[in-house]
């Protein structure tokens, strides 16, 4: 989980420059600050939805939230914070990023930003139905009747500004891949390595196409890491040593190969908006492959 925070935090400075390019091409004034933060996706993000579902996906016991204010588990499922959190305090919006389906969320909290992410869900229904988790649409309709709630709490002016420029954090695809492609049939039946990709990259689209319709302009996309590497993976499907699975990273790369590439196009379709791809996968894997490097 530490290496991927170190590739989240890697995403808070690709969103300052291209927020700071946006406003200096448009205007040539000094960008102002985000107003909120919203995440969409799974584990690396959820700060606690799973907690209000029927799911056995939950963290909510111990030794989850060891490091956490408080030491007590919160549904995230690390010993802290998770990147969505480190986002939103690196770039000064608030400590921690809730849970948009908490009982404990404030007005004020809407104000500023939530999470909609939920633990184990994927751009594929299929990946978030085996697990009764939320789907990647689920989520969206979730931003809906979030944007309903914001406009009761405040004037109109304000909840458009709120919406249209605020950043938007989407990271989704590992279990789709980890869950579903590798460890069962039913999509291996369906769609070989390379169409499967194709498969979830018309799903991301769609959903990002869908959520810029909502007003959103300020989105980054997050790709797959080396998924051959995930512990879990290595495990299973790594032999008696537990090596990386090469085939399972290379799936990783057709799928950011072509998740990029689509980013281009949408950035280009997407009027006044600003959407970037954010490559996780190399940083990771260097710091798998070689440690040492990264001792500090």
């Amino acid at each position: 989980m530490q290496a991927l925070f170190v590739g989240f935090i890697c995403v808070c400075l690709l969103l300052a420059s291209a927020r700071a390019r946006t406003a200096k091409r448009l205007n040539g004034i000094r960008p102002a600050l985000y107003p909120g933060l919203f995440a969409f996706g799974d584990s690396i993000l959820d700060t606690g939805n799973n907690n209000l579902l029927t799911t056995v996906m939950k963290s909510n016991f111990p030794p989850y939230g060891k490091d956490f204010a408080g030491h007590e588990p919160t549904g995230r499922f690390t010993n802290g914070q998770v990147p969505s959190d480190l986002i939103a305090s690196k770039l000064g919006i608030k400590d921690l990023l809730p849970a948009y389906l908490s009982p404990k969320l404030s007005s004020e909290e809407l104000l500023t930003g939530v999470c909609f992410a939920s633990v184990s869900s994927g751009y594929d229904r299929l990946t978030s139905e085996v697990w009764s988790v939320m789907t990647i649409q689920d989520q969206l309709d979730l931003f809906k009747d979030y944007k309903k709630k914001l406009q009761a709490i405040t004037d109109t002016e304000r909840a458009a500004k709120i919406i249209g420029e605020s950043i938007y954090i989407v990271c989704s695809g590992s279990n789709d891949f980890a869950n579903t492609y590798f460890s069962s049939p039913l999509r291996r039946a369906e769609y070989d390595v390379s169409a499967y990709t194709s498969f979830l990259v018309n799903s991301a689209s769609s959903f990002l196409e869908e959520l810029y319709n909502l007003g959103t302009r300020e989105i980054a996309v997050v790709g797959l890491p080396p998924l051959g590497c995930l512990p879990s993976q290595r495990t299973l499907a790594g032999g008696i040593p537990r090596d990386c699975v090469s085939s399972y990273n290379q799936a990783s790369e057709n799928y950011n190969v072509k998740l990029s590439r689509e980013v281009e196009i949408l950035q280009k379709k997407f009027v006044g908006a600003t959407i970037i791809y954010i490559d996780i996968y190399q940083k990771l894997l260097h710091l798998i492959q070689d440690p040492s490097k990264y001792d500090s």
